[in-house]
């Protein structure tokens, strides 16, 4: 077994809000550890779309330009029917700040996240198996026999966090819906524009959004039994389901490589949970998917995640680099009780944006992919609209700077 090491803050899982928190912290001047379980960086999932807050978090941690380089801006929305024969709906979004999206691949904000931490912070290969207390520390032990003793523990290690069970949280439910995800890339260009083309019907929500001149991300939930995840077979089951689109629609997933295919059975926290779970406790908490995992219909996911990062790492720098008055040297008495009120300022903070998303996020996908003839037509004819202007109201939330 190795010596113990001391670490003053350890992140678990080196995802969206684990390497946000890490960045939030370091742009504060304070140093921490992500612990990470796989061998390298995971872009699970390919791409996700960005809204007002999460450009406002971006912001806040110093890379939202370098983003913007490297994705288009969205100009506005196609929303149809998934069945032959009904007009599509078309929504230009404004140009000011609030309605700023883009299709931004996980891979490249991930690293772009990496590459502003110092050299060492990521600790791959570092599974968490256990978690004990050591009066005011946590000591986190790993499957390598490592032991961490820190001063803060946070668990940004998705919807099967080990953080999270010892808060005690329950395994997130599961959905009756699959969704396939694909990235595909056209040499020559896509030629779709920058636009966000949705569909949906007869039991499925289907999009195709472009993140640059040449490549395009698309998804497809549906409700079914489970299905082969074969990629091949998985490819056919899309273009089966879309075989009513248009030809340039149906040639994103025709062409993309088996590689660049996924499938995953949707997960989300009860939103009654939050209510009484601890999303804190003493010198530990929870962000991102360990803390709020939610159906993709509001395309707040990764967005919310680095909502979590911002403010987490605001409140522990308010609690880090709070001064003495008096002069005196502090005793760790003192030094836990300020990081476990941030703790508690931050899980305030959060526990209702978390379950708004959450229930909110749940009820369009309820709506959106509901079947029957009188649901379709008040779906089609009236409600379009309305969950495109909610998913918009959603997003407008600013998480400030890091400073307080």
């Amino acid at each position: 077994m190795e010596a113990q090491v001391s670490q003053d803050i350890v992140i678990v899982g080196a995802g969206i809000s684990g390497l946000s928190t890490a960045v939030g912290l370091h742009r504060l001047g304070i140093r921490s550890m992500v612990l990470e379980s796989s061998d390298m960086l995971r872009a699970t999932g390919f791409a996700f779309t960005t809204w007002f807050n999460a450009w406002k978090a971006m912001e806040a941690l110093g890379i939202s330009e370098h983003i913007r380089s490297l994705h288009d801006r969205l100009q506005g929305w196609v929303v149809g029917s998934i069945s032959a024969g009904i007009p599509s709906k078309e929504m230009l979004f404004p140009e000011s700040e609030e309605y700023e999206s883009r299709c931004v691949q996980r891979k490249l904000l991930l690293e772009a996240l990496a590459d502003e931490l110092p050299q060492g912070t990521i600790r791959f290969s570092s599974k968490v198996v256990h978690i004990e207390l050591s009066g005011h520390y946590k000591m986190v032990h790993l499957s390598d026999g490592t032991i961490l003793k820190t001063k803060v523990l946070v668990g940004c290690d998705g919807v099967k966090s080990v953080v999270g069970k010892w808060l005690g949280f329950k395994n997130p439910a599961k959905t009756a819906r699959l969704a396939i995800r694909g990235l595909t890339h056209f040499a020559a260009g896509h030629g779709f524009g920058k636009k966000f083309f949705q569909f949906y019907g007869n039991g499925v929500r289907s999009g195709f959004i472009p993140c640059d001149h040449n490549t395009v991300y698309w998804f497809l939930t549906h409700t079914s039994t489970e299905l082969d995840e074969n990629p091949e077979n998985l490819r056919e089951f899309v273009l089966n389901k879309v075989k009513d689109l248009p030809e340039n629609i149906k040639s994103v997933v025709e062409t993309t490589d088996l590689d660049s295919v996924v499938m995953s059975r949707l997960k989300y926290r009860p939103p009654w949970e939050l209510l009484w779970a601890n999303i804190t406790k003493d010198n530990v908490c929870v962000a991102g998917d360990a803390l709020h995992p939610m159906t993709p219909d509001i395309g707040q996911g990764g967005c919310s995640a680095m909502e979590d990062g911002v403010i987490l790492a605001r409140c522990l720098g308010e609690a880090i680099k709070a001064k003495n008055l008096k002069g005196e040297t502090e005793d760790e008495e003192e030094i836990y009780r300020r990081i476990e009120k941030a703790l508690k300022k931050y899980a305030g903070e959060r526990k209702w944006r978390s379950i708004d998303l959450i229930t909110t996020a749940y009820t369009v996908g309820f709506i959106q992919q509901s079947t029957g003839k009188w649901m379709n037509l008040f779906r089609d004819k009236f409600l379009s609209s309305f969950l495109s202007r909610l998913l918009l109201k959603k997003s407008h939330f600013d998480c400030g700077s890091l400073a307080p």
